[in-house]
């Protein structure tokens, strides 16, 4: 079964086409990676598919419900979760109100008051403990290490139950220690039962991570297959490795 599927996305900005007609299959279950030179239009397509921005032109399913032109927040709630490049927590809130806000449901100022069901915050702390974060709920998210920021973001996406979580860059900035975790994470979430679709850059990361890959150049996929055929894919390598 196809859980994101997308036809014909085009995007451009100005003079500048960033996504140029890409189509995107991604079957449920598997881990998937999309990798590509920088400007190649991953991130875009991350933001059309997540409803950031429109696209110019062509359309979104989701578990075969057309989302295209949907709000973010409707296709959250619909079971697409996504991370962000530049690692997005809420830097004045404590780590348990950062999983808290995330639900969306309790008012800020009730979160900040203690006023929130003790169902949430078990939800919560159990995510926490998936992280490794759970000795840290106390903890302002500005006094965390950039890793563990991200692992806080994972964490607060998980909170809404996704079927399929996007993953930008998941590995950058990030120490060998946290990659690990992180791979060690995803390989768990993906085994029960979540799909994931990761930009990264790191390719030790996605070719031991990532069991079928997407290669982005131009603004569309030039090549698709398990990590062995992508390495010696003479397209990929002449677009991304340069060879």
């Amino acid at each position: 079964m196809s859980t994101l599927s997308a036809k014909g996305l085009r995007k451009s900005f100005g003079g500048v086409v960033a996504v140029d007609g890409a189509d995107l299959d991604l079957h449920e279950g598997r881990i998937n990676g999309l990798i590509g030179p920088n400007g190649s239009g991953k991130t875009t397509l991350f933001n059309i598919v997540t409803g950031m921005i429109k696209a110019d032109s062509g359309t979104v399913r989701l578990g075969g419900t057309e989302v295209t032109g949907w709000s973010p927040h409707r296709i959250a709630h619909a079971g697409l979760g996504r991370t962000f490049q530049l690692c997005r927590v809420f830097p004045r809130l404590t780590v348990m109100e950062n999983m808290l806000v995330s639900l969306r449901r309790p008012r800020l100022r009730d979160i900040l008051g203690g006023l929130t069901s003790k169902a949430d915050v078990e939800v919560a702390m159990g995510w926490l403990e998936r992280v490794g974060l759970d000795h840290l709920a106390g903890t302002d998210a500005r006094d965390l290490s950039y890793g563990q920021q991200k692992l806080l973001e994972l964490a607060a996406v998980l909170m809404a139950d996704p079927q399929l979580i996007l993953l930008d860059e998941p590995a950058g900035g990030v120490n060998p220690a946290l990659i690990d975790r992180i791979g060690d994470l995803v390989r768990d979430l993906n085994a029960e039962g979540r799909t994931f679709l990761i930009v990264e850059h790191n390719m030790a990361m996605v070719m031991s991570l990532c069991q079928h890959i997407i290669v982005f150049d131009r603004g569309r996929p030039i090549a698709a297959g398990p990590p062995a055929e992508i390495q010696s894919d003479p397209r990929v390598l002449e677009a991304y490795l340069g060879v």
